[in-house]
């Protein structure tokens, strides 16, 4: 899914709100890169469609023009250096400034699975962490599972994921990508021994599951050049994983297909979901060596989700139920036509999901654009909610593996709380805080304001913005502005903590979130009236989010700021398009801007999984609504604001050269003197570099560039 979390893309400023733009940072007189221009027919039904720098998707395929791209970005980035060499110290004061707000020697809330105490750690100045847990009581000796900073010695990049234990707590199952493309390969580690398996398997997602038996394991097998989810496969331990058996194939290339296992360990389940339909299969986990049953088969337009409780299977689905339901059914009887309503389907709430517990339930239900989590006691069918106590915020049911607990472990945060960990007795309703995020240098939240405000759009819908700011900050047409979004796969944006977004705040600077369609924070309407062809309505309502915080002199377009990434990067080059004078400057994070050519070619990775959210190009009424809106498509001769492109060589969800091209494409069209930057790190992908603190490095070259717009040095 073409996603980017906006606690890793927000942006800080430093700055003295008296400065007038005209004292902005001078830029110096340098040359960008020219991309060579190679004529390239690309358009369908009849339409003609060049695309000049087609050739620059090269990289991959190692065809003739691969070292050519690999050239051309080196050029864009040393650009990107001169033009930000006089804000080399600031960039690395910036990094210093917001390293210095995390503490380095930490340690997770301990996690009790099966016996055992499971926790991760971080040590100071180190980038990654231990994997740790400690048997029976917090007060046992310490067991490293797995130190990744040492495994990460030597690997520009490294992503280790997927961590599963087998029943008999004996073997650790992980997967590791050193690329960032999110192919993994899946290593089995003897956590009595300490000896590493010679099983290795790749490709795969890097998640998996064992059975019951303590020898099978289970796991998605990828493609290698399109990464689509292809295969389930059982693995014996020990074994040639070349010869693994594959237990399903998923024929529709628009699913996405998973495997995991029920809470109470019962049931292995195979997922398979696109956007609008889903099936799951369900197996003994005591006997791996079985067959798979359908659950229920895939019904047009139908999503349901699984899991099992007791005697029975719990259903969330949204089968005649826009905003869902939940239903239950027997274990042996789990097709449609044996489910019964258990919570019926609301005009005015969505539910989101269930987590199951041996005599309890959580229903975790959006309502206003809030997340609340309501309990209800399956024995007695009693309910009450968790009383959260501020007007905006984000709450979400953390890690429960543990089946027969009256205790439920959640995480709360809003725009001025840190990530606070609670433990709440569903019982009782008591509730513990366990630890809340510590921001180091100090940090007191009644200094800092949130506001919830409605911006009317167009259509007269009423559009959700969360605001934060410092007390005192003035609200003007000087004040600058810092709008986010997101708007793509229902994928809400709640208010959640930034350490690092204090430095924006502390300087005057107005944070705000616009809540726009093609989430899902208003209900599943409002993702459904965000998506395919009325994708514009999430360009829409950000522009008239822009300008209901202009017209109630929050900011000016002379200080307005725009950021989003990935899909959210589709969104700033529609804006870019749409009203290029309302923005002083525009961060896009891998940036989705191609999204014709993308979506017309079923090689590229993911693209057939999206055709539900876009629409698929060979159909000519898809291809028309998608041409009027794609940002690479819709370059004109016209002035532009400052623009500032982020994008990863190893790219898997949004690949390098959909935002080199349209920097090359606005760069022989943009009528303007503002400043175009291209940033392309070579050694990472779409969530950019890994580790703690090294993407601290590109959040700061981010900040860097709005201050120099701002005319901030220091």
């Amino acid at each position: 899914m073409r996603i980017i979390l906006p606690f890793l893309a927000v942006i800080i400023f430093s700055c003295n709100q008296n400065k007038d733009v005209n004292e902005a940072y001078q830029w110096p007189g340098a040359t960008p890169p020219v991309a060579e221009m190679k004529d390239h027919e690309t358009g369908m039904h009849g339409d003609k469609r060049n695309d000049e720098y087609y050739w620059m998707a090269d990289f991959f395929s190692k065809g003739p023009d691969s070292n050519k791209v690999v050239d051309y970005l080196k050029a864009e980035n040393a650009y990107t250096d001169t033009m930000m060499a006089d804000t080399k110290k600031f960039q690395e004061d910036l990094f210093v400034e917001m390293k210095g707000r995390i503490k380095e020697k930490d340690e997770s809330v301990p996690v009790f699975s099966n016996g055992y105490w499971y926790y991760t750690r971080s040590e100071e100045g180190q980038q990654y962490f231990k994997y740790c847990r400690k048997k029976g009581t917090l007060d046992a000796p310490e067991e490293m599972l797995l130190d990744v900073d040492k495994m990460a010695e030597g690997h520009p990049y490294y992503s280790a994921v997927g961590f599963n234990v087998s029943p008999d707590n004996k073997l650790l199952a992980y997967g590791v990508d050193t690329v960032s493309r999110r192919q993994y390969t899946i290593y089995v580690k003897n956590l009595e021994t300490g000896e590493l398996f010679k099983d290795a398997i790749f490709p795969a997602s890097g998640g998996s599951e064992w059975g019951n038996d303590n020898k099978t394991l289970f796991y998605t097998a990828t493609n290698p050049k399109t990464l689509l989810s292809e295969k389930i496969k059982r693995h014996t331990l020990g074994a040639d994983s070349k010869k693994d058996v594959v237990v399903y194939a998923e024929k529709d290339k628009s699913n996405y297909i998973g495997v995991g296992k029920t809470k109470s360990e019962k049931y292995i389940i195979i997922a398979s979901s696109a956007t609008m339909s889903s099936e799951y299969r369900i197996l003994d986990a005591d006997k791996p060596e079985g067959d798979f049953e359908v659950f229920q088969p895939r019904m047009k337009d139908v999503l349901y989700d699984i899991d099992h409780q007791n005697d029975k299977f719990l259903i969330v689905t949204n089968k005649d139920a826009l905003n869902f339901k939940l239903m239950e059914t027997p274990v042996n009887k789990t097709g449609v036509e044996n489910w019964k309503e258990v919570i019926p389907t609301r005009k005015d709430v969505l539910l989101e999901g269930i987590d199951v517990f041996k005599d309890y339930m959580v229903i975790t239900e959006r309502k206003n654009g809030l997340l609340q989590l309501r309990i209800r006691n399956i024995n007695t069918n009693a309910e009450h909610y968790v009383d959260f106590g501020e007007a905006a915020y984000t709450a979400y049911a953390s890690s429960n593996p543990e089946f027969d607990s009256k205790n439920l472990r959640y995480v709360y945060t809003s725009l001025t709380t840190p990530n606070s960990v609670y433990d709440y007795n569903m019982d009782t309703k008591g509730k513990e805080l366990k630890k809340r995020q510590e921001v180091i240098g100090g940090y007191n939240p009644e200094e800092y304001v949130t506001e919830r405000l409605y911006a009317e759009a167009r259509d007269g819908v009423k559009v959700p913005i969360s605001l934060v700011y410092k007390k005192g900050t003035e609200k003007s047409e000087k004040t600058p502005l810092l709008l986010y979004a997101y708007g793509s796969y229902g994928n809400s944006m709640d208010a959640a903590f930034s350490s690092t977004r204090l430095s924006l705040l502390d300087r005057g600077f107005i944070y705000a979130i616009a809540h726009v369609r093609g989430g899902q924070e208003m209900g599943r309407q409002w993702y459904e009236d965000g998506k395919l062809l009325k994708k514009k309505n999430t360009f829409y309502d950000f522009i008239d989010c822009a300008e209901y915080l202009i017209k109630g002199k929050f900011t000016s377009p002379a200080h307005l700021y725009a950021e989003g990434g990935s899909a959210g990067g589709l969104l700033m080059g529609a804006i870019s398009n749409l009203r290029p004078e309302l923005w002083r400057g525009i961060i896009a994070d891998v940036p989705f801007v191609d999204v014709v050519t993308t979506m017309l070619d079923e090689s590229i990775p993911l693209t057939t999984n999206e055709f539900d959210e876009w629409g698929n190009p060979k159909n000519k009424e898809y291809y028309t609504f998608m041409k009027t809106y794609s940002p690479y498509d819709n370059v004109e001769k016209k002035d532009y604001p400052n623009m500032l492109v982020i994008t990863g060589l190893h790219d898997s969800q949004v690949q390098y050269f959909e935002p080199a091209k349209w920097v090359a494409r606005l760069r022989t069209h943009k009528t303007d003197k503002n400043v175009l930057l291209l940033k392309t790190n070579m050694e990472a992908g779409h969530g950019g570099a890994s580790g703690r603190f090294e993407y601290l490095k590109e959040v700061a070259l981010q900040f860097a560039f709005m201050f120099a717009l701002e005319g901030i040095r220091e």
